[in-house]
């Protein structure tokens, strides 16, 4: 398993996790809750998800990557693919605690991340 996943997301949502303590944002417009788990990506599948999430998003936020180290959650992990044979993503099954994201960059929307 590799030591860091990524999630995307939008700043407000990471300000309002860092005051409870726990991150349960699955995508954009769902819940932990109502997903299930929390969709994150490897950094060379980042593009193409910030793409097909985020490529209308023209809100206020500013778009951050959270990078969340492995070792330091609570909920499992499990590699998944959309349909049988498909490229496999990491889910979380279970909020993110704040204390494990180790790293937040600034999304560019031009398909690059900076610290």
């Amino acid at each position: 398993m590799p030591e860091h996943l990524l999630h995307l997301t939008e700043r407000s949502l990471w300000d309002a996790a860092r005051a409870s303590g726990v991150y349960e944002t699955s995508t954009r417009g769902r819940s932990l809750q109502e997903e299930g788990f929390i969709h994150c990506s490897l950094r060379h599948q980042l593009q193409p998800v910030a793409a097909m999430v985020y490529g209308s998003y023209e809100g206020p936020d500013e778009l951050v990557v959270l990078v969340v180290d492995v070792r330091r959650l609570d909920a499992p992990v499990r590699f998944e693919a959309m349909e049988p044979g498909g490229e496999e993503f990491p889910h979380v099954y279970g909020p993110i605690p704040v204390d494990a994201v180790v790293d937040v960059e600034v999304w560019d929307r031009g398909g690059a991340a900076s610290a």
